[in-house]
């Protein structure tokens, strides 16, 4: 298992050299900075906020145009509630298409960003470190070939047109080895652990199949999905996407929880070994229990957190959105409501597996 392991952790560090399947793209973004704001008009909605158009002058900072004046006028185009307004030193992101005579034409889709959350990745490392120490360290490797493993195993492959929902069980799978034995090491407790996952993880999937037929859920239902259309090399299985998501976003807390249930039936079984079987899950199971409503509570509300803008539909009166009933009938609300409910049922389910393997297997 340990060379096994090793071959695997190998093979994903070589992974990151090759390049990944990319989507065919007729334009090129470019970043620049504004370096004038040629003209700026504000015009007044029906709902009295304050819609800002602006016609800017800008520079390439890099790539083989840097230097290039290049202008973007939006004066004249549609009002969009999301755009943003700039001043002189913003960096920027530029997309550029050409049009059927050739010429390019260009348009402001995002401010650069990626400085700040640098800086806030290396705060997080460090306080992880500083805490955790070695064991933080080592979370933080596994966090990386996680990244790793989604990056240049499951996305190339989605895009290629493998069916999503096998590569994301087979790309979840290698990531629950990463985890857990970088973490814990090569010991009963991660064997366990990983047992415990995969089973929890198996009934997941089961579920979101599930209920993702019976409910009619197409994958369909989030505005992200129109990007997909046309970017891969063969057609993208939407649903099988929707249940790849529900299986990796519910890796993480069946983690917490397994692995901690593990660790507290070893400790009760070290302090009392004069405990039967059945007391020692007993006890285990009161704070499994604790842990379950904290943890069901953090992934519901991480869900909620991520789809806050989809609970203003349950004050807005009007068509679709009549009732409570339509709100919930909405595939983009059904999607969050089966995504949920799935992974709670999961993490809730992960406990007493968990409890009950290693009552069972760990010796007193």
């Amino acid at each position: 298992m340990r060379k096994i392991f090793y071959a695997l952790l190998f093979l994903l560090l070589i992974s990151v050299f090759i390049p990944s399947v990319r989507a065919q793209n007729s334009g090129q973004s470019l970043r620049a900075q504004v370096t004038e704001i040629v003209d700026q008009q504000e015009e007044v909605r029906e709902d009295s906020s304050v819609s800002i158009k602006q016609h800017l002058r800008l520079e390439v900072l890099k790539g083989e145009r840097k230097g290039e004046k290049i202008e973007v006028n939006n004066i004249n185009n549609l009002d969009v509630v999301s755009a943003d307004v700039y001043k002189i030193g913003d960096k920027v992101i530029l997309m550029e298409s050409v049009d059927i005579d050739g010429e390019s034409n260009f348009q402001v889709i995002d401010r650069v960003r990626t400085g700040s959350l640098w800086w806030l990745a290396l705060l997080f490392a460090l306080i992880v470190i500083v805490v955790g120490k070695f064991k933080g360290l080592k979370s933080l490797v596994g966090l990386f070939l996680s990244f790793v493993v989604i990056m240049k195993f499951i996305i190339p492959q989605i895009l290629a047109g493998s069916n999503p929902l096998l590569i994301g069980i087979i790309g979840a799978f290698i990531i629950l080895l990463l985890l857990i034995y970088i973490t814990e090491g090569f010991n009963k407790i991660s064997h366990i652990s990983t047992i415990a996952i995969f089973l929890s993880l198996l009934i997941t999937g089961c579920l979101a199949i599930f209920f993702t037929n019976i409910s009619k859920l197409t994958g369909g239902g989030m505005d992200e999905v129109l990007y997909l259309i046309g970017v891969g090399e063969k057609i993208i299985n939407l649903k099988g996407l929707l249940l790849t998501g529900i299986i990796i976003g519910a890796l993480g807390v069946l983690d917490d929880v397994v692995v901690s249930q593990v660790s507290l039936v070893r400790e009760i079984k070290i302090a009392n070994s004069e405990l039967s079987n059945k007391q020692v899950y007993k006890k285990a199971m009161k704070v499994g229990i604790t842990h379950i409503g904290a943890m069901t509570n953090t992934l519901f509300l991480a869900y909620v957190g991520v789809s806050l803008p989809l609970l203003l539909l349950f004050s807005v009166n009007n068509p679709p959105f009549i009732s409570v009933s339509d709100v919930f009938n909405n595939e983009l609300i059904a999607t969050e409501i089966v995504r949920t409910l799935t992974g709670s049922i999961g993490l809730v389910l992960a406990a007493p597996i968990a409890t009950l393997l290693a009552v069972r297997f760990i010796k007193k």
